[in-house]
């Protein structure tokens, strides 16, 4: 597979031949999968503080003969507080009671990671690298045609741009800032740029919907965001000799 790389002025310079990932076979499914996994590494855990509730004097005290017991005085036999001179406090420790412990509280033990294959993780990677190079699939994600060959390829240059005027004017050439007005009126996600790992992230994360990643932290969600394949994205040619070397044996 070919693709046609771009300057920074929008102007086709070359022809260059793509890694082989970018011909993989398309699993929707094995992207689901792979993108669920990745989001369900950023939850946060839940849990409760394990004495939550029960820091506290109250003791249950039921005996007859016990030093300030409740019993045989009209006073329900739960736990109250400790106070001097033998004293009954207020209802603490048992979840009805107010700021008392609560009955199931959620346990930091429960497994919220959805767990996936290595190789399972390795082809929704390559597939979605493919899907990204596929017309009709770009397309009908981005309800709009895109003007110029996919996938898009920058010059190295682009890393070199220092301001994000510089990026929107790259943009407009490409006929590409549509997707940056409707980022900006919808809040959604619009380009994903991958640079190679020394380029530049600063230059464009101001532009609104846009994503800069490096190619060796390049994740399945980045490519396919709420699962579904097809973002629209800008591949650095520094870049694409990195994406490579992650999918050889």
């Amino acid at each position: 597979m070919k693709a046609t790389v771009y300057s920074v002025e929008g102007k086709a310079l070359k022809q260059i031949d793509l890694p082989e990932v970018f011909e993989s076979s398309r699993r929707e499914d094995l992207i689901k999968r792979a993108v669920l996994s990745e989001e369900s590494k950023t939850y946060q855990p839940k849990g409760s503080y394990k004495w939550a509730g029960l820091e506290t004097s109250a003791r249950y005290r039921g005996r007859k003969d016990d030093f300030g017991t409740v019993k045989n005085k009209g006073i329900p036999h739960v736990p109250h507080e400790v106070l001097p001179k033998g004293q009954i406090g207020k209802v603490k420790r048992i979840p009805y009671a107010v700021k008392g412990r609560r009955a199931h509280p959620p346990k930091v033990s429960k497994k919220i990671v959805e767990l996936i294959n290595k190789k399972e993780h390795v082809k929704a990677l390559a597939s979605a690298l493919a899907f990204s190079a596929d017309r009709e699939t770009v397309c009908t994600r981005a309800h709009a045609d895109i003007g110029v060959s996919l996938p898009i390829v920058l010059e190295d240059g682009f890393a070199k741009l220092s301001k994000t005027n510089e990026v929107a004017k790259l943009f407009d050439a490409l006929n590409l800032s549509r997707f940056l007005e409707k980022a900006k009126k919808n809040g959604t996600k619009s380009v994903l740029i991958v640079v190679s790992d020394s380029g530049s992230v600063k230059s464009s994360a101001n532009l609104p919907g846009v994503d800069v990643v490096r190619a060796s932290e390049l994740k399945v969600r980045d490519l396919a965001p709420g699962t579904h394949p097809g973002r629209l994205t800008l591949f650095c040619e520094g870049a694409l000799p990195e994406i490579a070397k992650r999918f050889e044996a």
